[in-house]
């Protein structure tokens, strides 16, 4: 299978991947920050009094100008525009994961079983990421293009890789880091003439884009620092607030889980026939991935190095479910072709088993031990319907496996809610939602409503990119959130400068305290607070 026919195929696997499992979302976790951003840039008076909005962390890539180029030219909303986006990222990224497999030395069937495997996704519990993101946020898109570049390399095509590798790095650099750190080295080690000179040339003209493009921000905020130390109150708040980006908080079990899963990759890779370039490169991302929890623990929990959680090399773990599933679908094909039947069991459970998250780093279900069981069992089996049984895989792991990747978070109540703030509140009003602990619904309603926060859990996630934010965030939330909701509170919000108070109905003031909405779920309360002083 070449030219039309992959492409086609890989487009069919993405639709299926975003559609159907492991699936998308939206406004329920990052994409509700980069929404909130891209109002704002787009529109400086949007959202002008919310911390997040007005304090964006993008300047060193073009998704922003990327994004909203696109709404301006098609028409259409973010949602719409990055949902295509992310549908397209997918598409290149499963079409580089199946280059990768035939690197392998596997026939067109064989490679796109083992694209399927790793198409199903993994959790990659610790640093809390995925291989293919739910949401069309910066990292969602870059890092299949990275998978895209990985496979272009594995048959050297460098010019076509490093073009892969720049757009990525364009799009979010941490996560296309890795990419250029062993292309780097092979070269490196190599010492190869004549092909690597493009892509090393693509890497340097997109650097620069990206030092013209931050100096041009839009929207200027508080510098990011990149050679400072961690003060005590920063380290403080990111180890309440992003406490996954310190390994010394993981437990123990999850750090060997992870040492284990190389480990089933370097154990898969000595089953391959193929000792080719794919293999090389996914061994040694998985190596930077299992390096980089104790670099990181060396560089931020020892040396407070402020850049580092902004980073998050952590992250690179992606790179290690990556290589277990790619190397360990391939060792199962190769048993299976063997007809050595319980050997391609193992492997692919092994293949099939992140996609099953729980089963891996969790609590244990046994129906989805079963399946796991199941969908090894009727791979190793199957032979030349083999690829059938892993298409299945798609539908059965969310329906007899149970496995829900997200929650369904957006409701009646929190719509009504945010229609209502839209056309009924001034556009410069402040919210808070006092009573909302760790829940994303806040800003859900800031992206739908277009209203101003005073402050959210989830919008802490910036904390580790700017210390004025991050000293801000935490005042801000100690003030309110952090302390629980109090029915006398109201008239002390007023004077933070909060316009406005959304409570669930549980904990509603009595009266004389008078909702100006309310819903099902929630009522809202004016506290006749001017918005904070920027």
């Amino acid at each position: 299978m070449r030219g039309i026919a992959a492409g086609a195929f890989a487009v069919a696997l993405a639709l299926l991947s975003f559609f159907q499992f492991p699936g998308h979302t939206w406004l329920q976790q990052d994409s509700q920050i980069y929404t909130a951003i891209l109002e704002h840039l787009s529109d400086p008076p949007v959202l002008a009094n919310d911390l997040v909005a007005r304090t964006p962390h993008v300047a060193l890539t073009l998704f922003d100008e990327a994004a909203r180029a696109a709404r301006a030219v098609t028409g259409l909303s973010f949602r719409e525009v990055l949902a295509v986006a992310q549908i397209a990222a997918r598409a290149l990224g499963i079409w580089g994961l199946w280059q990768i497999a035939l690197a392998l030395g596997l026939g067109g069937a064989e490679a796109w079983m083992v694209a399927g495997f790793a198409a199903l996704g993994a959790t990659v519990a610790g640093p809390e990421v995925l291989t293919f993101e739910y949401e069309p946020t910066p990292r969602a898109l870059a890092l299949p293009l990275v998978f895209c570049a990985i496979g272009l390399a594995a048959h050297r095509r460098w010019t076509a890789a490093g073009i892969a590798g720049a757009a990525a790095l364009l799009l979010h650099p941490p996560s296309a880091l890795p990419f250029w750190l062993v292309l780097l080295g092979l070269i490196a080690w190599q010492r190869p003439k004549g092909g690597v000179v493009a892509p090393v040339g693509m890497l340097a003209a997109a650097c620069v884009v990206l030092l013209v493009a931050a100096r041009m921000q839009a929207g200027g905020a508080e510098s990011q620092p990149l050679f400072t130390r961690l003060t005590a109150e920063q380290a403080h708040v990111e180890q309440v607030r992003t406490a996954y980006t310190w390994v010394s908080t993981w437990a123990v079990g999850l750090v060997l889980a992870w040492v284990a899963a190389f480990l089933a990759a370097v154990a898969a890779w000595w089953r391959v026939k193929e000792k080719s370039d794919a293999a090389v490169w996914l061994l040694a991302l998985a190596a930077l991935g299992l390096l980089s929890m104790p670099v990181s623990w060396a560089l931020l929990e020892r040396l407070g190095w402020a850049l580092v959680p902004q980073v998050q090399p952590m992250r690179m773990l992606v790179f290690v479910a990556l290589a277990m599933q790619i190397l360990c679908g391939a060792a199962g094909i190769a048993a299976m072709l063997r007809r050595a039947t319980i050997e391609a069991m193992g492997w692919f459970a092994l293949a099939y088993l992140l996609p099953l998250q729980p089963v891996a780093h969790g609590e244990v279900m046994w129906a989805r031990v079963a399946l796991l069981a199941v969908l090894a069992a009727g791979t190793a089996l199957a032979r030349d319907y083999a690829p059938v049984v892993t298409l299945a895989a798609f539908f059965l792991i969310p329906s007899v496996g149970g496995v829900v990747n997200y929650p369904h978070l957006h409701t009646p109540e929190v719509e009504q809610l945010a229609s209502w703030a839209r056309v009924a509140t001034p556009r410069d009003a402040v919210f808070v939602f006092p009573d909302a602990g760790h829940s994303v619904v806040p800003g859900i309603f800031r992206a739908e409503a277009l209203r101003a926060l005073y402050v959210d859990w989830k919008g802490g996630g910036q904390v580790n990119f700017f210390p004025g934010f991050a000293s801000e965030w935490w005042r801000r939330w100690q003030q309110t959130v952090g302390r629980g909701f109090q029915a006398a509170d109201l008239e002390r919000y007023g004077e933070l400068g909060i316009g406005y108070a959304v409570v669930e109905q549980a904990h509603r003031p009595p009266a004389p305290a008078t909702p100006v909405f309310e819903n099902a779920r929630y009522a809202v309360y004016a506290t006749a607070g001017d918005p904070p002083a920027r």
